[in-house]
């Protein structure tokens, strides 16, 4: 990097801001990744944080530079929290705004997953003449938690998958009788937070028969503006009609499938990033034991009431 780089913890506080902005997005910005960039003066002075919002709109890039106008003079550095583009889609290629600006180093944190672009846009602006370099550690290892249901269509043809299950102190998921959940306000509420961020909802007919869930996101803010897919596996055809229309009415798009590789196929086809298996102990042992899962998520309830529950996380391989 140049000797008048911003100073590393300069580099480091924006990289926390273009993840948190880009987090925000998270489950919004399908079949685009959500992605946050930050722009730095050479002393480090932050003049933007932006993010992507979604396809067709302008990339995090793009839209960061377009907020230092004002400020144009003292554009140095970008932090990117993935490789800009440099391929043409419904937007410019990144790598030309900010070739187009007085930008002269970008710090990256993840690589493009794409196999046909990967490296493009690192390599476009090295040649140029702009200093490049990626992070490395945690910052590196969240940019690609970030993009890792966008690297998952992109290099295996399916989404990411994701699964929700919540425990008694027992071991039952079965809520008492009369009771649709046992879990804590806090794990309802992490619970509609994994919603927001996966593109579609899967469960089983069994849930719905058993308890005619919502699966909305009510107790967190949800950007989204496409439907969210909900896709039930449904073998014996036993899910009312009532249900998937008032299903459509909440917000949502539903469908029906047989079997679990149609399921995911459409889904994929669908542009789906990231799908939540938020299911009965059939649903979700068949999708564990079958390996197509790439986040548990275990939430315990507490013993002692007033305790919070317990909540595990676990990723099946590292997300890079």
């Amino acid at each position: 990097m140049t000797a008048f780089s911003p100073p590393p913890p300069a580099i480091a506080q924006a990289f926390r801001l273009a993840l948190d902005a880009a987090s925000q997005l998270a489950g919004a910005t399908a079949p685009n990744p959500p992605v946050g960039c930050a722009v730095l003066a050479a002393d480090g002075a932050v003049l933007a944080v932006e993010a992507h919002q979604g396809a067709g709109l302008p990339h995090a890039e793009a839209a960061a530079l377009a907020a230092c106008r004002d400020r144009w003079d003292e554009v140095h550095t970008l932090v990117v929290t993935l490789e800009p583009c440099n391929h043409h889609g419904r937007t410019p290629p990144c790598v030309e705004a900010i070739l187009a600006s007085p930008a002269r180093a970008v710090w990256i944190g993840a690589r493009d997953p794409n196999p046909a672009v990967a490296g493009g846009g690192a390599r476009r602006l090295a040649t140029a003449g702009l200093d490049i370099a990626f992070v490395a550690g945690p910052l590196a290892a969240e940019s690609a938690r970030l993009i890792a249901p966008f690297a998952m269509r992109a290099t295996q043809g399916r989404p990411w998958l994701t699964v929700k299950q919540a425990f008694t102190t027992d071991g039952s998921m079965i809520p008492p009788t009369g009771a649709k959940t046992f879990a804590s306000e806090a794990s309802l509420d992490l619970a509609h937070a994994l919603r927001r961020r996966a593109d579609a909802v899967i469960t089983g007919s069994g849930t719905i028969l058993a308890d005619a869930p919502l699966l909305t996101v009510r107790r967190v803010a949800d950007p989204r503006r496409a439907p969210r897919r909900l896709a039930i596996l449904d073998r014996r055809g036993r899910v009312p009609r009532a249900y998937l229309d008032a299903a459509r009415e909440r917000g949502l798009e539903p469908s029906v499938h047989a079997d679990i590789p149609a399921l995911l196929a459409d889904l994929a086809a669908g542009g789906a990033l990231e799908a939540l298996v938020e299911a009965g102990p059939t649903l979700s042992a068949a999708f564990l034991d079958a390996g197509l899962w790439d986040e548990r998520v275990v939430i315990t309830k507490a013993a002692r009431p007033g305790d919070p529950d317990t909540v595990e996380t676990v990723l099946r391989r590292p997300a890079a």
